[in-house]
């Protein structure tokens, strides 16, 4: 008699996951009134929240849809995937303004961990760059920024936007400089004119708990704040990217004012994909980045 394969009288017993069967447009309307809300716990109106939604598993069709909606703000892990579906976005908005609508560009955000060898494409697509983890990746944006703004036409780039990526749970399967040299990094941009530091992005840890979620969005919180006091990055210090589609409520309720949201918009991604987090990074020098 052979035996059952482990695993399958758990797969078997376990209760079915609940299908979602809202369309985008109410998955985004229920996200924005949460964003909302949660601002509104947290003394701030819902505008000062910008709500990025990310990309990673959604269809073609479905980004178009949410741009149609007026959704401006769209993030990606991936350097490869957001130079192509840029491309096609551009694409389809330049048809909407042939035909007379109102159409706000697009605004690409980097929320992937950035390999050196994409830095160009990245610089070139994208308006916020979220996970500068170290000064050598720092400086290989400011090298190619500076190169690309003393070419011919280059007078009309400006400084290339970027978050400093802070690992504030300490976990080692997460990219990001660790709280104590945050500072320093944010100093170090500073100095580099091609370069400007927004502000800090962080996840919460991998254990599922919004306790341990919350606790993290605090330290952020407060290191965010610390920096800002000493005057580090200057007036334009602005950013605390936290919160995913588990977690955004939260962590706009401790300050955050940049969401990354992809499954709470787009519904839960296809069966058998790597993870279901919304900002997940790729090994730096692994993926089909290469």
């Amino acid at each position: 008699m052979k035996k059952k394969p482990a695993g399958n009288a758990d797969a078997a017993t376990a209760p079915a996951k609940p299908v979602d069967t809202r369309t985008l447009r109410e998955r985004y309307d229920d996200v924005r009134a949460r964003v909302a809300a949660s601002a509104a716990i947290s003394g701030r109106k819902a505008n000062e929240v910008v709500l990025v939604a990310v990309t990673k598993y959604a269809s073609i069709e479905d980004i178009r849809e949410l741009v149609s909606l007026g959704h401006v703000d769209l993030g990606e892990n991936r350097v490869q995937q957001m130079v192509q579906r840029a491309g096609i976005i551009d694409e389809f908005n330049a048809r909407r303004r042939e035909r007379g609508a109102e159409v706000a560009p697009v605004r690409w955000h980097m929320i992937g961990s950035l390999q050196r060898n994409k830095v160009k494409q990245a610089v070139d697509t994208c308006r916020l760059i979220h996970s500068v983890d170290s000064l050598r990746l720092a400086e290989e944006l400011q090298e190619y920024a500076e190169e690309r703004g003393s070419a011919p036409g280059g007078e009309r780039f400006g400084p290339v936007d970027v978050l400093v990526e802070v690992n504030v749970a300490g976990e080692k399967s997460k990219h990001g400089c660790a709280p104590a040299a945050a500072r320093h990094l944010v100093d170090m941009i500073d100095t580099m004119v091609a370069l400007r530091p927004r502000g800090l992005m962080c996840m919460a840890p991998n254990t599922g708990s919004i306790d341990d979620a919350r606790r993290t969005f605090i330290r952020c919180k407060e290191l965010f704040d610390e920096i800002r006091a000493i005057g580090s990055g200057g007036e334009r210090f602005d950013i605390l990217s936290m919160g995913m589609s588990g977690d955004y409520e939260v962590a706009i309720e401790c300050g955050s004012n940049m969401v990354r949201v992809g499954s709470a918009i787009f519904g839960e991604p296809p069966e058998g994909s790597a993870d279901a987090n919304d900002d997940t990074q790729t090994p730096p020098d692994g993926g089909d980045d290469e």
